[in-house]
């Protein structure tokens, strides 16, 4: 078994819609899919945008993770060209659809204080229903793999804005060691009332709207809707069943600062170590071969400046001839979906040999001084990309990602 890993499918869904031709339209035109949700009130919140699907009584249904998760992976698998009964290791990072978790609480709260056990036992119940076990991360990834038809390892990562990410990290030491020779990795959030209300009370959401990623006038980030599904295979398991590569995984790195609970480093430490992995592994330490960067970018205060050292430090001598760009200044931030959705972006750009922009792009700021792709795609010949993500208490990935 070879230990190299190539990607051979993915499908994906954002607010753009469906498919990789809707975020052509969307994220490589520097379009972005903020609007005010009607998902829940957001009269209560400093800004009621974010960048989610249409809701409604079908849009609902279609968006429940379970189902997005299903139709994702079932696209990913007849672009592989791999069917029912595969021995692949499912892999998912996601928190889980807070939606039942959120009814719960509210429906014990109008309880009110004198709500017994046996009523509190009978709301618990009540939300058991199909529903109730999207909230389970363990359980969506049984559901999906029960779903796909796949028998093999499955795994469920948690960490956050990095979850995803991790769970192809995971896929290509699984890969590349001979433990396996096919993985399905997959990731997940849908925006919803609890986690936009923690953003919103920690004053990390844009209020007028725009994601202004690495500009000096950036004053937030803006959540959004992604779930995405990529399979990963060994090379000689792609080459033995005459499947078509996408793209190759050359390098991928993750590290933990641990500076602070909700603050990225401000030199960007576990960025650049992780970058740094992924670059040794891929063969290229010094990134002399690299021709973009899908970086973080949230947007934020702290990220943007924190995250242009970081890629600084990781590759010196190239910094400021490598092009970033911040995709989520028109997805969204994905939290736990950033990183696969993210994956499939970096791998759009090479195959489509196109630049996604940074939207919303402003004022320089001198903490933010590398070539950001500016509110235009712009064409490129790309061979090889980095994606990279940061997540709260320091966590840090990096995949490298090369055209065949």
């Amino acid at each position: 078994m070879s230990g190299e890993v190539t990607v051979t499918g993915f499908g994906v869904r954002s607010a753009f819609g469906a498919g990789a031709d809707v975020l052509r339209r969307g994220v490589f035109a520097g379009l972005p899919a903020f609007a005010p949700t009607t998902r829940f009130d957001t009269g209560p919140y400093r800004t009621p945008m974010a960048a989610a699907a249409p809701d409604g009584p079908d849009a609902v249904e279609d968006w429940a993770l379970r189902h997005a998760l299903d139709r994702c992976g079932t696209e990913a698998l007849d672009m592989a060209g791999l069917g029912p009964g595969t021995r692949a290791a499912v892999l998912l990072g996601v928190a889980g659809d807070h939606t039942s978790v959120t009814r719960y609480w509210r429906d014990a709260a109008e309880g009110g204080a004198g709500t017994g056990a046996g009523e509190v036992a009978g709301t618990v119940a009540g939300a058991a229903d199909g529903r109730a076990a999207d909230a389970v991360p363990a359980r969506l990834a049984e559901l999906l793999a029960a779903r796909l038809r796949l028998t093999g390892p499955r795994l469920a990562f948690t960490n956050a804005c990095v979850a995803s990410a991790a769970a192809i990290i995971h896929a290509c030491r699984l890969i590349s060691s001979g433990r396996t020779d096919v993985a399905v990795c997959a990731g997940g959030y849908l925006v919803e009332e609890e986690t936009f209300g923690k953003f919103d009370s920690g004053r990390a959401l844009s209020r007028d709207g725009t994601v202004r990623a690495f500009s000096a006038d950036r004053s937030g980030l803006l959540l959004g809707d992604g779930v995405a599904v990529v399979v990963l295979e060994s090379a000689e398991h792609t080459r033995r069943r005459g499947a078509r590569p996408l793209a190759s995984v050359t390098g991928w790195g993750a590290a933990t600062d641990a500076h602070h609970i909700a603050q990225p480093h401000p030199e960007g430490a576990g960025l650049a170590r992780a970058a740094r992995q992924a670059l040794r592994l891929a063969g290229d330490p010094e990134g002399a071969a690299l021709d973009y960067v899908n970086a973080h970018g949230t947007g934020t205060k702290y990220n943007d400046g924190a995250e242009t050292r970081g890629l600084r430090a990781a590759f010196p001598d190239r910094a400021e001839s490598i092009p970033v760009s911040s995709t989520k200044s028109t997805t969204g931030h994905l939290l736990e979906a950033a990183g696969v959705v993210e994956f499939v972006i970096t791998l759009l750009a090479l195959t489509d040999g196109v630049l996604p922009p940074t939207a919303g792009f402003t004022a320089p700021d001198p903490e933010c001084d590398l070539d950001y792709v500016p509110n235009r795609p712009r064409p490129a010949d790309l061979r090889r990309a980095l994606t990279v993500n940061a997540a709260f208490g320091g966590a840090n990935t990096a995949l490298v990602l090369e055209r065949p």
